[in-house]
């Protein structure tokens, strides 16, 4: 999903085919996160909504994320019809995490399931609205493995 400027969707929902936003095959997180682009350029790297496909409310395997040289692999299983990746891309030293090691920029792989980022303010997003009295249920399924 496209964003503007300050990184709200811009309400368009564009095809990653050819972009380096295309992570329908296997592909380096990091092999076209500097490409010239102007989304990119927004972000500083990825901060945006990817729309998933095929969701029609059940809970499906949507994603999954393989890391070579340690061998760790997680799949994410969700009923939601969005994820938010991020790329670390605002850290910059200055937050210190376990063993003393600083979070610097682009340290981060951020994956969070959800609706669409201000989806109130765009009719052809699928529907956020919660009325007093509902109840909002959601699943999300990480899974973590070796290969």
């Amino acid at each position: 999903m496209p964003v503007d400027s300050t990184l709200i969707p811009t309400g368009e929902i564009r095809p990653v085919k050819g972009t380096p936003f295309d992570f329908t095959t296997p592909t380096e997180i990091g092999a076209r996160i500097d490409q010239d682009n102007i989304q990119l350029k927004y972000g500083r790297g990825y901060d945006h909504n990817w729309v998933l496909d095929d969701v029609d409310g059940t809970i499906k395997r949507q994603i999954s994320v393989y890391e070579p040289t340690t061998g760790r692999y997680m799949e994410i299983f969700t009923d939601q019809p969005g994820v938010q990746f991020y790329s670390g891309n605002f850290l910059d030293g200055s937050i210190i995490g376990k063993h003393g090691i600083a979070y610097k920029h682009r340290y981060a792989l951020v994956l969070e399931t959800q609706h669409f980022p201000d989806s109130p303010n765009h009719p052809n997003f699928p529907n956020t609205i919660l009325n007093p009295g509902e109840t909002y249920h959601t699943v999300t399924i990480l899974k973590f493995s070796a290969k």
